[in-house]
């Protein structure tokens, strides 16, 4: 057994040993110790809250989440090396709740039989279902495993309530040029686990293009490098052109600086607020075609359904999470096609931001007085503790009277007339401010906006 805070040795020590030449460069040059790893140095740094507990032995159940080839894979790895755990690979594409079962079961036997607890890694967490992830859960609680599931998804979309819950979150941040760069250059020199033997040779500024092209995934250059290898004799020299063959379709959809995702994501949120369907598709379309994950845009529609849309027109988040549906459901393929619905009935609903407005003004409003008490007439009847007060102002049941309504105040009596919603005039947000002037006249809160046409 290892002691916690220095890898394992020996044979046997890392379900993640890359020893074995048929494994893809990458794997063979994922590092063995925490010092060596290039990049998320807010999580490994000495001090760091997460490089303490790998080497401390403490690491309990966490989720990384973060980027393609930022280092999820390379973190569990060194967990398993450093603490004294016996550790379990599962992939959510492969494995199921039967693979889980078998896991458990030799995990309660190791843990009778010499105290050792077993860490089970779960790649791709995102990919198992609700049913999938719960059936963790028990076993999370009761200590019989821990766990480290890696995703690229935020985890609050990507994992259950209850499972999160259980376990600590930290993001991986992309690397940045000079650490994909850095990664590379120790493949090159690495006669043992990387292609040093082969003696080739790379230009600082060959290197700097394969690392920038990259956009920040460590295994995708590391990809290319060996693709390019592969073809060479040894001596000699890896060329620009060479490499961007290797890298494929994602070098024609992201090959400048100042066209990368985070700009055709921009460029697709703006199309659907400005209401330009067209724009809209031909965005989603380069960055599906680039390999991005069609969730992505499925997350920023969410957004603008609540943020662009809103009331105008409820309807639209609806559309949005029955097409995310429909993509888990029908996979890529025919499930991309329910995104470009989605995308398109965004894009041509009626427009309204009051809904965004007004939350932002109401979170504002309730951080500004956390301490103003609830008017006592809305407390419930158990709550004696203002009995007296809530009996001089009793609280009107809205439907005993004619329309379902009665004039009383509702908010803290510092906030009384206070407006946050203000709905604009179109779609259903006409109706909705039609319906608050008919409160409004008859003692409800004022109406400030614009005022909703007649019929």
């Amino acid at each position: 057994m290892s002691r916690p805070g220095k890898p394992a040795t020996g044979p046997g020590a890392s379900l993640f040993a890359a020893a074995n030449k048929v494994e893809p460069l990458a794997a063979r040059m994922r590092p063995e110790r925490l010092e060596d790893v290039v990049g998320q140095q807010h999580l490994l740094a000495s001090g760091k809250p997460l490089g303490d507990a790998i080497r401390n032995g403490t690491v309990g159940s966490i989720i990384l989440t973060g980027p393609s080839g930022t280092g999820k894979t390379t973190i569990a790895s060194l967990i398993g090396r450093y603490t004294a755990q016996s550790v379990v690979v599962l992939n959510a594409v492969t494995d199921g709740i039967p693979r889980l079962r078998e896991i458990v079961a030799e995990a309660e036997r190791r843990l009778d039989h010499d105290g050792r607890r077993t860490l089970v890694v779960v790649d791709e967490i995102h990919r198992w279902a609700k049913s999938q992830q719960d059936a963790l859960l028990p076993h999370v609680e009761s200590g019989v495993i821990s766990l480290c599931g890696a995703t690229t998804e935020v985890p609050a979309f990507a994992v259950v309530g209850a499972l999160l819950s259980r376990c600590r979150v930290y993001a991986l941040r992309p690397l940045v040029v000079d650490d994909v760069g850095q990664v590379i250059t120790r493949a090159l020199h690495d006669r043992t686990k990387g292609v040093g033997a082969r003696e080739l040779m790379a230009a600082p500024a060959t290197i700097h293009w394969l690392a920038e092209q990259s956009d920040g995934d460590a295994r995708r250059a590391l990809g290319a490098l060996e693709a390019v290898a592969t073809t060479l004799p040894d001596g000699a020299e890896i060329t620009i052109d060479a490499l961007s063959a290797s890298l494929g379709v994602r070098v024609v959809a992201y090959d400048r600086v100042d066209v990368d995702r985070n700009a055709v994501l921009s460029a697709f949120h703006k199309s659907c607020r400005g209401s330009d369907p067209h724009a809209a598709l031909y965005w989603l379309a380069r960055a599906l075609l680039a390999g991005d994950d069609p969730q992505l845009f499925l997350r920023r529609l969410a957004a603008i359904a609540t943020e662009d849309i809103g009331l105008a027109d409820p309807s639209a988040l609806q559309v949005v999470m029955t097409a995310w549906e429909a993509y888990r459901r029908l996979g890529p393929a025919e499930g991309e096609r329910a995104v470009a619905q989605a995308a398109v009935y965004c894009a041509t609903a009626p427009k309204s931001n009051r809904l965004y407005v007004a939350w932002r003004d109401a979170h504002q409003a309730a951080a500004d007085t956390p301490s103003l008490p609830v008017p006592a007439h809305l407390l419930n009847s158990e709550m004696h503790l203002r009995a007296d007060e809530a009996r001089r102002v009793p609280y009107q049941y809205p439907h005993d009277f004619p329309g379902a309504f009665v004039a009383q105040s509702y908010q803290p009596d510092a906030l009384q007339g206070r407006t946050y919603y203000r709905p604009g005039a179109f779609g259903e947000e006409k109706r909705i401010a039609q319906r608050l002037v008919w409160w409004a006249e008859r003692g409800g809160p004022p109406v400030e906006g614009e005022p909703p046409a007649a019929g």
